[in-house]
């Protein structure tokens, strides 16, 4: 009988072709698992009205970890073009699934390793080795928007705020309203994650990540708490920065940095700019954590013109693999398999197209594998 029960959710595009690249080398470990199909993306949205279907919820709820690969998103009106026919007409409104799952489940983690590997020609600078925690259920992705925006709300904004008097003989239609929503808990938990991992792996810093200074009300909450737990930690230094001169100083001086922790906008925005100087998304990884369950993937999309091609560099994809093995406690085995891509790095001689080379998708999975 399988030890785990993993969920395999390839999703859309290039999703699939990763996915693949993954359970080759996973395969390869001999990892006691069963791995069960998940639908997810773009195609069931279109079949069915729901990209996250109950089925694939109900898989997540028996499962002990899942492996993610990457879906498609696209705006809303040409998402209602191509709903098919019997579905058109229903008021039908196309969500981010991966956004969902992180509420659903409580995945406030959302952990991004940043590392350069030797031999990667496309590392801004060697050596780096930054870990971004990013909170994942909450912010600007809280899903609470408006457009147009109700009268009642206009409304109670008008009486509530002079700031919102400059918008509010405006007409409903002609503007709207994304609500970002800081709470004391998730601010205090997904701090407190960061400062846990650098206490347990010897991390000196955690540096928050916040615009309080314009932001006042939600972003100063997030650094006020951030404060509060330091307090907690003497062993480890705190620092804060805005985070637009937090772009400029990361590029100018990533070895300033250890352990990252943002609200959910800026840590999206801040590890994908990470994930650059170390060789781009092709080499991003990041696992949405919570306390039941997690979901490793990949931070890129779904790439749909290279769809089918298999030429998409799926290292990214192979590291969130490792990710899943230290999660579920196999230290041993994660460590293998990042020994074995550092040493495929290294070498030079299996290269995607995004690292100048010609190899393939499940070329590199497969010279991967090989070193196991």
């Amino acid at each position: 009988m399988a030890k785990y029960r993993i969920a395999w959710l390839p999703g859309d595009g290039i999703g699939i072709e990763v996915l693949e690249a993954a359970k080759i080398v996973l395969d390869k470990l001999n990892l006691n698992a069963e791995y069960i199909h998940g639908d997810i993306g773009w195609e069931f949205w279109c079949k069915e009205g729901d990209a996250f279907p109950l089925r694939t919820i109900n898989l997540l709820k028996k499962s002990d970890a899942s492996m993610f690969g990457a879906i498609t998103s696209k705006p809303v009106k040409a998402a209602e073009a191509e709903l098919a026919p019997g579905l058109k007409g229903k008021g039908l409104i196309y969500r981010s699934p991966i956004v969902r799952m992180r509420q659903l489940f409580d995945l406030y983690i959302c952990l991004r390793p940043i590392k350069a590997y030797a031999g990667n020609p496309l590392n801004y600078k060697e050596k780096i080795d930054i870990v971004v925690f990013r909170e994942n259920t909450e912010d600007l992705y809280s899903g609470v928007e408006f457009n147009p925006v109700p009268r009642e709300l206009a409304e109670v904004l008008t009486n509530l705020s002079k700031p919102f008097s400059a918008f509010s003989k405006l007409p409903l239609d002609q503007y709207a309203i994304s609500t970002k929503i800081n709470t004391k808990k998730g601010s205090e938990r997904i701090i407190r994650a960061a400062f846990d991992f650098a206490k347990k792996f010897n991390r000196k810093k955690v540096t928050v990540v916040h615009k309080a200074n314009v932001v006042r009300a939600t972003d100063g909450l997030f650094l006020e708490i951030a404060k509060e737990v330091a307090k907690e930690y003497p062993e480890i230094q705190m620092d804060d920065a805005n985070i637009d001169a937090m772009t400029m100083w990361l590029l100018k001086n990533p070895f300033n940095y250890d352990v990252l922790v943002a609200p959910n906008l800026y840590g999206d925005i801040i590890s994908d700019l990470c994930a650059q100087m170390v060789g781009g998304l092709g080499f991003g990884c990041s696992g949405n954590i919570g306390e039941k369950l997690a979901v490793f993937e990949p931070t890129h999309g779904s790439a749909p013109k290279y769809s089918g091609q298999y030429k998409v560099n799926p290292i990214a994809t192979i590291l969130a693999a490792k990710m899943m093995l230290d999660w579920l406690g196999e230290k041993e085995l994660g460590d293998r398999l990042e020994k074995a891509t550092a040493e495929v790095i290294a070498e030079g001689k299996v290269r995607t197209y995004d690292m100048g080379g010609s190899s393939k998708t499940l070329e590199m999975a497969e010279a991967i594998a090989n070193k196991l």
